[in-house]
């Protein structure tokens, strides 16, 4: 089967198309547009946004086509993001992606932005498959999930203010870098130096126990007014410049950290050995490496990191196309009816009590 995959959620514009079977897919084309204006703005205009899509879309459905060199009698189903994200700009992948496929007679599917990126890593790493544990960190969200199987979800702990990728863009603004700020941040903490600053772990302490409500939740806020007041002092003193690297470490540091232990509970309690990164965030080195040292730590040295390349690791239509051919081979189609949710709820859901009680 093949299946095209559209993605407009957020400012990326994406087609990609995937081939083969959700098991062992095939990756034959993948094109990405940012919209490189909302950096004027330190931020996404969804209104911009919305109506860059209307612009870039077709283009770039044409360019993921010929890359694979099908044409559209090829494609079996097509595949879009219907949320969650800003609705102006889901609104325009979906509409596009119901004519498309009622001019072709084949089904479409809407999937939920966050069950793509589930499937981000395994289009390319094949031991990136469940059961593991999932950790999916971008700008629009941060929540740790337990992977039984495909289309089986346990939730098991979400940001309770920013999400990692926000909070590196708002950090990254305070200290007056550019947007979008997390490889701003992550090439300056290069250079910091460790023993400068340290600000606390933010839901992270000894005295937590499993069944705690804030056990597996993360929070970003206070890091941030933290980062903030130490900005404020550098400026004061006239150190600012010089002191950014270490600044930027530090924020880092912390919030990797919490990630990492966070993410390293889940699999020590649900006995998984493979840990799944998904998101824009899942780029930063410093994340997937300390991931991997508490992993190590806490559950054993069998267990294995996979983080997606950069490429599937942000918004992107292949991951979409992917979790669309999952899906579409277990009998699944949506009708016309198919509307843009900015919120959705992540399908497949199950109560979260741990598979080892």
């Amino acid at each position: 089967m093949r299946v095209l995959g559209i993605e407009t959620s957020c400012d990326e514009t994406s087609a990609a198309v995937v081939g083969g079977d959700a098991g062992s897919p095939a990756l034959e084309s993948l094109v990405i547009l940012s919209q490189d204006v909302h950096r004027i703005f330190g931020g996404v205009v969804p209104e911009i946004a919305s109506r860059a899509h209307l612009t870039a879309l077709v283009p770039v459905v044409r360019r993921s086509m010929a890359d694979a060199g099908r044409r559209l009698p090829d494609i079996d189903a097509i595949a879009v993001t219907n949320g969650p994200g800003l609705v102006g700009a889901l609104l325009v992948g979906v509409s596009f992606a119901k004519g498309l496929a009622a001019s072709l007679e084949i089904p479409v599917l809407g999937v939920h932005h966050l069950e793509g990126h589930l499937f981000a890593a395994a289009l390319e790493d094949a031991n990136a498959a469940p059961p593991f544990t999932a950790l999916l960190v971008s700008g629009g969200h941060t929540m740790l999930l337990d992977v039984a199987q495909w289309g089986e979800y346990r939730l098991l702990g979400a940001t309770r203010d920013d999400a990692a990728g926000e909070a590196f863009d708002k950090v990254a603004k305070l200290m007056g870098l550019p947007y979008p700020g997390g490889r701003h941040i992550e090439t300056l903490a290069r250079g910091g130096d460790a023993s400068r600053f340290r600000f606390a772990r933010p839901m992270l302490h000894g005295g937590q126990r499993e069944g705690d409500a804030d056990y597996y939740d993360v929070s970003f806020s206070g890091l941030k007014t933290a980062l903030l007041r130490a900005v404020r002092d550098a400026e004061a003193r006239g150190a600012l410049e010089e002191e950014r690297p270490h600044l930027a470490y530090a924020f880092q540091d912390a919030l990797v950290e919490t990630l990492a232990v966070k993410t390293a509970r889940a699999a020590r309690a649900f006995g998984r050995t493979r840990i799944v990164l998904g998101g824009g965030v899942a780029c930063n080195a410093a994340l997937a490496e300390r991931v991997r040292e508490r992993a190590v730590s806490l559950v054993g040295t069998g267990v294995t990191v996979h983080a997606p390349v950069p490429r599937l690791a942000t918004d992107n239509a292949a991951m979409i196309a992917h979790a669309g051919l999952f899906r579409l081979q277990r009998g699944e189609r949506s009708d016309m009816t198919l509307s843009a949710y900015a919120s959705l709820p992540l399908p497949g859901l199950v109560p979260a009590a741990p598979a080892n009680v």
